[in-house]
């Protein structure tokens, strides 16, 4: 679970330390139900209190840990009926959020998703590979849209969607090829097709949302 961090230039040790907590949630090594003790972590991880603090609070307002006052902080449980909720929502941002992509970015990023492209296209290996090619499309996707609302909002519901995906990853068949569908999505974006790539990413949420579902 080690992951230090420093104070040199890049992120700040607030957003260090949230990220680095945030995939230890999201790949399970915080399981549901885990608590989050400041003491050790802090030390795990090498960073200041304060930092943890403000992680934790950014994690709970996007619901991946509750505080209690006097029991202390803990990784939220995995409601599978929110599952259905979280994908109705991810159905109209998603497609929303393709088609802006498409509309608005710039040639830089254009390139950047044609590279992401060719990965998706000689996607193999095993969960880790996979679910981290996974998570680098759909945020490249949401940066492109040049919204800060709307790439705020999605990773947040990416988020407890990839937490789901974890859970139930070993009872999914052929999730290599699911996230292989992004290969076309990516093609619609580069190419500036809004309509096509909106219609795709919500394809690929309702064969999310499926096979999750085939899956409990």
């Amino acid at each position: 679970m080690s992951a230090a961090v420093n104070s040199r230039s890049g992120p700040s040790q607030a957003e260090r330390a949230y990220l680095t907590l945030r995939d230890l949630i999201l790949t399970l090594q915080l399981p549901p139900g885990a608590p989050v003790p400041e003491e050790p972590l802090t030390g795990e991880l090498g960073i200041g209190r304060t930092p943890f603090r403000e992680a934790v609070k950014r994690l709970e307002s996007e619901s991946l840990v509750a505080i209690y006052p006097r029991r202390g902080t803990f990784v939220t449980e995995v409601n599978i009926t929110d599952h259905a909720l979280i994908a109705d929502v991810r159905r109209r941002l998603e497609g929303h959020a393709a088609r802006r992509a498409a509309e608005r970015a710039t040639d830089a990023e254009r390139a950047e998703l044609d590279e992401l492209r060719v990965l998706v296209e000689d996607l193999s290996g095993d969960q880790p590979v996979i679910m981290d090619v996974d998570a680098r499309v759909h945020r490249a996707i949401y940066r492109c849209t040049h919204n800060r609302y709307l790439e705020s909002t999605l990773g947040q519901y990416y988020n407890l969607a990839l937490r789901i995906w974890h859970l139930f990853f070993d009872r999914l068949p052929n999730v290599a090829e699911h996230v292989g569908e992004h290969a076309e999505l990516l093609k619609a974006i580069t190419a500036g097709d809004a309509d096509r790539a909106d219609r795709i990413a919500v394809a690929h949420v309702d064969h999310f949302e499926k096979s999750i579902r085939q899956a409990i």
